[in-house]
């Protein structure tokens, strides 16, 4: 029998981990197997296999790097557990996207376009006398392939004076360039024209053309004295003011800012237009000339993968140079189409993706990468898939395996719970109520486990009452929208019922929806909910989102004793001077840079991690100070807050779409999309509407524990039952099943979707011929809860 150090022992074993909120975990986790992670949202089973297992994995990875070189690499710190054994090398797919520019694309990440741009340098047509090119000649990327006009971005960036002063019967102190910036920098600008003589009180219209011209897009960068007008109280010395024009400011800012916000004003200021030059084709003359079966690089990379695989297929007389070429092309995109993504095209840019998309990307470039021994820790790899599309996820998981692989997925895809050869599941519950491995073992031994959350979804066949289908108040019309594949789609939304649009991945569904505006006669008011980050810096937190931390500092402000001590609501923020704590800024942690290792974080030596300065933190409210309110669960605030129906109601909300185990002051980057996704339901919920309003959720069941659908559900309902529509794209069919109304697009993704295949109710759906949802939605029609026999 192996020992746990023989390196035969064919288990992981953990001990002692109590990274978040695990409790001191112990768990044998088998190699060469499939593992699904299972448990509520916040249980703790990323913890486990992400914060835990690869976290040391790739600790003890960098501690086989030179030194100098780990001070080059990105490292994160040692994870809080005891020992793990029989541990191999671990490769990471998560959710998190880094920050993709425009130039990233789907032939980037899965180096297609490598492979592609080989073909054409090696095998492609070129014309008479015209020399071979370089590989690198075929990206727009390179400085050797990239267009010198657009830079190889395709187009380019233009401005007018329309855009630029949209209201020209303003003067330019009463701020007709609406391009310039605001406050002080403004000020400066208008400040610098007027003393260069330009006149800054007359409407724009009335001025001279030539100046209007030299104002908005001269080169020039005159530096002149300034002499600002004195304000009462206030002395304004002269100063050196440099000038730069309207069109200078917003082509600057647009291109060289790191605010995003900052970016996204400069970009209504700027028409797109393809490059004069390329045509929108990114590359330069002497690339656009090469063909390869009579189609240029750009026409070959906009082609969804399924086609692109059709037409390079080689025929009967090509070289070996071009069938050793073409295949290792088609093999690779076969990997990519059988995670179903075989609707994206090459040239696809990468933020336009999904998360779930992106992962599954990066996992059909493992497929080819033929690594041996390795553990693959995999991050929901179902999401956004249509359940066809996750029974091809299944037989690459099983490629992965039969490579001589570990596969660890966290996952809540019941389909995938059931293919698992082992499961850990972790809980019992979410937060602080969790953090246990309540069973580790073969799937079936979960059934005799009644303290797991994930059992009874598995097992429980018990019927639940069938709901009546509501009666639509009426119709909002949709269309004809002609926007990526979709092709003059026209659709009649019912209003005052839950309405699911479904279909494969790439099938149009997001688009579709994404056409839904207020102005749209019936809509009212509109509710987009969406699993984007609610903030991304740890300051952003639960309580600054829904609006509870002004309720509290107003809470904190009105006691005597800050009364007394003049403290206002501000004192007791911590993001700006004042009541915080300066040592930290108000973080509660400080980095502390180690030579040769991660730099680590560790409490604040002054504050302790309570963020305040000691004379804010005196002050109490009901016996807390507000570093203890902020460190309250959602759960134990509710009783806190009893008697207070502001800060009641942010509670109640919160609790009810499941997210007591939350702590107040938790921030905003430690929350999962789902968790995102319904602190954005709890802060719309907590309001109260009475006009009609339009909920439009993207996959909001993504991410999500069967247990939390439920609970999701119950508010969605809730809202329709108020009165209120609710729009959700979904792929979760017994979300689908219970839903008032089905459209359902397809019948396939890309070019061979775009039309609506089927719609009506569940029942009338399920039924319908050359729906790819059709037999799933039967199935799930067919069984309230699903069996394990199922």
């Amino acid at each position: 029998m192996a020992t746990p150090h023989d390196p035969h022992d064919p288990y992981v074993r953990v001990r002692g981990a109590q990274e978040h909120n695990l409790r001191n975990v112990d768990v044998d986790i088998p190699r060469d197997a499939i593992a699904v992670f299972t448990g509520v949202s916040g249980s703790g089973k990323s913890s486990l296999a992400f914060g835990t297992v690869y976290a040391e994995a790739q600790r003890r990875y960098f501690e086989s790097v030179a030194p100098y070189a780990r001070r080059l690499i990105h490292q994160i710190g040692a994870p809080k557990v005891g020992e793990i054994t029989g541990l191999p090398p671990a490769v990471s797919l998560e959710q998190r996207r880094a920050a993709p520019g425009s130039r990233s694309s789907v032939g980037t990440v899965t180096t297609l376009s490598n492979s592609l741009r080989m073909l054409f340098s090696r095998a492609g047509d070129y014309p008479p006398g015209a020399e071979r090119l370089d590989s690198d000649s075929f990206s727009p990327n390179t400085a050797i392939g990239a267009c010198p006009e657009c830079h190889g971005l395709g187009v380019i960036h233009r401005t007018d004076e329309r855009l630029l002063v949209p209201d020209p019967s303003l003067s330019i102190r009463e701020g007709a360039i609406a391009a310039w910036p605001g406050a002080w920098q403004g000020k400066n600008l208008r400040d610098v024209l007027d003393a260069l003589g330009y006149d800054i009180e007359r409407p724009w219209r009335e001025l001279d053309p030539r100046d209007r011209e030299w104002i908005l897009f001269t080169d020039e960068q005159p530096v002149v004295t300034v002499h600002p007008v004195r304000d009462a109280g206030r002395i304004h010395r002269p100063y050196q003011g440099t000038y730069m024009s309207a069109r200078r400011y917003v082509l600057r800012t647009f291109a060289d800012s790191k605010s995003r916000s900052l970016r996204a004003k400069a970009e209504r200021f700027l028409r797109a237009l393809p490059c004069p030059v390329c045509g929108g084709r990114r590359l330069r003359p002497e690339a656009l000339a090469v063909t390869f079966g009579g189609r240029t690089f750009p026409e070959l990379v906009a082609l969804p993968l399924t086609e692109l695989d059709r037409r390079l297929t080689a025929g009967p007389d090509s070289s070996p140079t071009v069938r050793v070429l073409t295949d290792d092309l088609r093999a690779r995109i076969g990997a990519v189409s059988e995670l179903g993504l075989g609707y994206l095209s090459l040239d696809r840019a990468t933020p336009t993706l999904s998360s779930g998309e992106l992962q599954r990307l990066r996992l059909a470039t493992q497929l080819r990468s033929g690594l041996f021994g390795v553990v693959y820790v995999l991050d929901e790899p179902s999401a956004g898939l249509h359940p066809a599309d996750t029974e091809a996820l299944l037989v690459v998981l099983d490629r992965l395996k039969e490579a001589g692989n570990s596969v660890f997925v966290v996952e809540h895809h019941l389909d995938v719970v059931r293919h698992a050869d082992w499961l850990v599941d972790v809980g019992p519950e979410a937060g602080e109520h969790g953090g246990r491995v309540i069973y580790s073992g073969p799937p079936a031994g979960l059934a005799d486990v009644d303290e797991s959350a994930t059992r009874r979804f598995l097992f429980d066949a018990t019927p639940v009452p069938v709901r009546t289908v509501r009666e639509p108040s009426g119709t909002l019309r949709i269309g004809p929208v002609t926007r990526n594949n979709l092709r003059d789609v026209e659709v009649a939304l019912p209003l005052g019922v839950f309405t699911a649009v479904t279909g494969v991945s790439g099938s149009g569904k997001s688009t579709l929806v994404g056409t839904v505006n207020e102005e749209l006669p019936g809509v009212g008011r509109l509710v987009t909910v969406d699993q984007k980050p609610i903030g991304r810096t740890p300051r952003s937190n639960l309580a600054t989102y829904t609006g509870l931390f002004d309720v509290v500092r107003a809470l904190f402000a009105g006691t005597p004793e800050a009364r007394a001590r003049g403290y206002r609501a501000g004192r007791f923020s911590f993001n700006v001077p004042g009541g915080r704590c300066e040592t930290c800024q108000g973080e509660g942690f400080v980095s502390v840079e180690l030579l040769f290792l991660p730099s680590t974080y560790t409490p604040c030596p002054d504050c302790h991690g309570a963020r305040y300065n000691p004379e804010t933190l005196e002050v109490r409210y009901q016996g807390r100070n507000i570093a203890e309110v902020l460190d309250l669960t959602v759960e134990a605030a509710d009783g806190f807050f009893a008697g207070t129906p502001t800060a009641e109601r942010s509670v109640r909300a919160l609790l009810d779409v499941g997210l007591g185990y939350l702590r107040l002051g938790q921030p905003a980057t430690d929350l999962s999309g789902g968790e995102a996704q319904r602190v954005k339901l709890a802060t719309e919920l907590q309001r109260t509407h009475r006009a009609h309003t339009l909920y439009v959720l993207d996959e909001p069941t993504a991410g999500l524990h069967p247990a939390d659908v439920e609970v999701l559900m119950r508010q969605l309902h809730g809202l329709v039952d108020a009165g209120h529509s609710v729009v959700v794209v979904e792929h979760d069919m017994t979300v689908v099943a219970g839903a008032d109304w089905v459209i359902d697009l397809g019948p396939g993704g890309g070019d061979k979707g775009g039309r609506i295949v089927a719609e009506g109710s569940p029942t009338e759906v399920a039924g319908a011929r050359g729906s790819r949802t059709a037999p799933y939605l039967a199935r799930a029609l067919r069984r309230s809860a699903i069996g394990w026999a199922q």
